[in-house]
């Protein structure tokens, strides 16, 4: 299945029906009066977030989302029959803004939760409510509104617990294929990884964690290069982050500066994302001579200065995998228990994503603007072009 987790929709409720202008005519009735009806209400348009969708790739096809419009009134004071509301399923974790004006509508973030983005007509109102004791006949209807219409941008994050951060060939997909069942590309080259990819770590019965591995990072990824800025957003939805290094770099750069730069990069972006829990995963140690393993590893740890949990693995041999998937589990075991008992730690884990999720939307809606400027100016744009054709690792 082709991953995309980006989509630009119209939305177009219903409009409302007009009201009806009529009279009574009946044999015998010869001061009948108006009997004129009201039009019916247009359909509203709402998103509803479904569990069975993990990519935008419907929306890439199917652009358009229109509502009934109300049917108008009726002769005999029948009222027209109101347009069906239409509800669109979109993938938990959906983020919904107005092109316009850039605005933030809602973020979908539980299954069957339902979200209003484009309000139905009124209905118009038939002669029959203008009627009065110096008014016997009037001939006075109100038309339908018409319905809301807007330009929507669709914006999906992956719901994981478990993010996998690091420079591009850093083994992230590699990890994540060492502990699940997740299969994403893997090969000896720099952003072989190209969209986000989930796994499910399973532990025993009823335990397991959701891991996510995005795309590396490059200097510059908070502003816009590479494929940071945009995948960057994912990393908001998750509980912890495994900053991944690879320690004996192919190109043998250094990896205490390559971690400096994404420590770096994932500040710029959301100075609340880099406040979140994250450990040091020390990589490809396999890749140096034993004796020089722990000497290496501890000599990164301190020019890093880095003070929370390190653990050091070989993601291909699966070496060490293990009890960092152990340590991770207990920790956000931990951590939702504390916030079911404690009401000020889950408040404060609240504020924690809310912060994370104004800073991302932010960064989204700076990125539109630059977008819309380039079109202004006559740019040739088409968001196609960010198109990724691969495969989404279930």
């Amino acid at each position: 299945m082709q991953f995309v987790d980006e989509a630009s929709i119209i939305v177009e409720a219903g409009n409302g029906g007009n009201g009806c202008l009529s009279f009574r005519r009946e044999k015998y009735v010869p001061k009948g009066g108006p009997d004129g009806g009201d039009g019916g209400h247009g359909g509203s348009v709402y998103l509803i977030g479904d569990d069975a969708l993990n990519t935008l790739i419907d929306f890439r096809y199917q652009r358009f989302y229109k509502a009934q419009n109300g049917q108008p009134g009726m002769g005999r004071q029948m009222s027209g029959r109101a347009g069906e509301d239409l509800h669109v399923k979109v993938p938990v974790g959906t983020t919904v803004i107005d092109e316009e004006t850039l605005e933030v509508i809602a973020d979908v973030t539980e299954i069957g939760q339902v979200v209003l983005v484009a309000q139905g007509g009124r209905r118009g109102l038939g002669n029959i409510h203008f009627k009065s004791s110096t008014n016997r006949a009037p001939r006075r209807t109100t038309p339908g509104t018409e319905g809301e219409r807007r330009n929507l941008r669709l914006e999906m994050k992956v719901m994981a617990d478990v993010g996998l951060l690091g420079m591009p060939n850093a083994g992230k997909s590699t990890l994540i294929r060492a502990v699940s069942a997740a299969k994403p590309k893997v090969a000896n080259y720099p952003f072989t990884t190209l969209v986000p990819n989930l796994g499910v770590v399973k532990l025993g019965i009823h335990e397991h964690f959701v891991m996510a591995d995005v795309p590396g990072l490059i200097e510059g990824a908070s502003d816009g290069a590479g494929l940071g800025l945009r995948f960057l957003k994912h990393l908001t939805r998750t509980r912890l982050l495994f900053h991944v290094v690879d320690v004996a770099p192919f190109d043998e750069s250094d990896p205490v500066e390559a971690a400096e730069a994404i420590i770096h990069e994932l500040g710029e972006f959301s100075p609340a994302l880099a406040e979140l829990p994250r450990w040091l995963v020390l990589n490809k140690l396999d890749l140096l001579p034993a004796e020089e393993r722990e000497a290496k590893a501890d000599e990164i740890v301190r020019r890093l200065g880095w003070e929370g949990p390190v653990f050091r693995i070989s993601a291909i041999s699966a070496d060490g995998t293990d009890a960092l998937v152990q340590a991770a589990h207990r920790w956000l075991t931990e951590q939702r228990q504390l916030e079911n008992e404690d009401e000020e730690a889950a408040e404060r884990a609240r504020e924690m994503r809310a912060r994370m999720e104004e800073e991302a939307v932010a960064r989204t809606e700076a990125r539109l603007g630059r977008r819309r400027k380039k079109v202004d100016e006559g740019d040739d744009f088409d968001d196609d072009d960010y198109d990724v054709e691969v495969e989404y690792a279930p």
